[in-house]
């Protein structure tokens, strides 16, 4: 168990231990050592999601100049429940890249499981249940599969989900029949869910005062057991005013959307997934060893980590984000059809992780990513709708946006080596 722990120490990117105990005397000196502290790591190089969320608030307030309905509580409404299925997927995506791996078959995935859905409800008259409980098997299904060849046959995870790719969208065509499209009910209460379903401003308020508290519980929660293993706790002011200002913002939103029809019950579902799988990475050994895997595999299997199941679990959990993706993707659209899943869903699953934080070199991100990452890039399609711009200009936008967050990270690594912290 010791040398599993030193493996999992090892992947991470760690400052020395002089820099260690430097920061930890800073974090204890109140809000101020705790910017000063904040101010050594992004020197060096650990900038976390500094960049997006700077990138996010020029990308706002250009919009709102050359458009001034962007930031309009109906628009905002809007572009959160455009996040939900896309950011869903990009889930997925941020686990397989974390591992330093990569899954081309996610659109292909959420268009199959459109299909599924489309095909269950109308021709078979399936119940709900049935139809999402077959839906998320069949996602399953493909990430084992993805798994097993990767880890027992040594096969690229590009080629194995590029295969993916094809075979499944030949099987989404197949199910979907000769017609190529098919409406979904619209009293389905999974459409209404995607599509027209808000939270009333009452609970959208207790939600926020939950997600404030579950944030304070945890770090004391953390402190304390700091405490007992005689660690440095962190200033108990910062704990505080972490969990008052994310109490504020989250009410002010919660006040601002309900000005039109309120938060979208799916964007919130996503935002729960994001906060469940943050969770599952950050306090469990399997997120740990995701983490170690990714840093490095053969320093992790050297530890006892037992890399194949890790390999096979993150491949099912994407495809699984895959399938639940595109379930939303198409109830919020009533259909299913041959362009469910296709265009541009893979592209901007995958740019949302990375422009999100997700190294591409595997080892660093965090699920925060598919929601930041998500944001910004429907930021851009949003804005320029509004614009009345070409889909071209998109394109060419979020390609430079995704090329600059890669730089970024390799400038990042680059500068975390210099100081000894790669």
């Amino acid at each position: 168990m010791s040398n599993q722990n030193e493996t999992l120490t090892a992947a991470s990117p760690t400052p020395s231990a002089a820099d260690l105990q430097d920061e930890r005397l800073l974090r204890d000196q109140g809000l101020g050592g705790a910017a000063r502290a904040f101010v050594r790591r992004v020197r060096g190089g650990d900038i976390g999601s500094l960049p997006v969320v700077v990138g996010l608030v020029v990308i706002w307030a250009i919009f709102q100049i050359l458009s001034p309905d962007f930031l309009s509580p109906s628009n905002l409404v809007n572009l959160a429940l455009q996040c939900a299925a896309v950011g869903t997927i990009a889930i997925g995506i941020v686990l397989v890249l974390l591992l330093g791996e990569i899954d081309l078959s996610v659109g292909s995935i959420s268009g199959l499981a459109a299909a599924i859905l489309g095909q269950g409800l109308t021709t078979l008259h399936w119940p709900l249940w049935l139809v999402l409980v077959v839906s998320l098997a069949v996602g399953a299904a493909a990430g084992l599969l993805y798994g097993l060849l990767f880890t027992r046959f040594g096969v690229p995870s590009f080629v194995i989900t590029l295969a993916g790719l094809l075979g499944f969208l030949g099987l989404q065509l197949l199910i979907l029949g000769p017609n190529g499209s098919i409406n979904l009910p619209f009293n389905s209460p999974i459409v209404q869910f995607a599509s027209n379903s808000y939270l009333p401003p009452w609970l959208a308020y207790v939600l926020a005062a939950v997600a404030a508290g579950g944030l304070l519980f945890s770090d004391l929660r953390r402190a304390r057991r700091r405490a007992r293993a005689g660690l440095s706790t962190g200033s108990m002011s910062v704990t505080i005013v972490k969990s008052v200002a994310l109490l504020i913002g989250l009410v002010i939103v919660a006040w601002y959307l309900s000005r039109d029809f309120g938060t979208g019950t799916s964007f919130v579902f996503f935002v729960v997934l994001v906060v469940l799988m943050n969770f599952l990475l950050t306090r469990t050994r399997w997120g740990r060893s995701v983490y170690a895997v990714g840093g490095n595999v053969e320093a992790a299997r050297r530890s006892g980590i037992r890399v194949n199941r890790v390999y096979i679990s993150v491949f099912m959990l994407t495809s699984l984000f895959a399938t639940v993706g595109g379930l939303l993707a198409a109830a919020r659209l009533n259909s299913a059809s041959l362009s469910s899943g296709a265009g541009d869903t893979n592209l901007n699953a995958i740019a949302a992780a990375v422009i999100g934080g997700t190294s591409l070199f595997g080892g660093r991100g965090s699920a925060w990513s598919a929601l930041l990452g998500i944001i910004v890039i429907q930021s851009i399609s949003n804005g320029l709708t509004l614009l009345s711009l070409d889909s071209s200009i998109r394109y060419m936008i979020t390609g430079a946006v995704l090329l600059l967050a890669v730089i970024i990270d390799s400038l990042s690594r680059r500068s975390r080596a210099t100081h000894g912290a790669a």
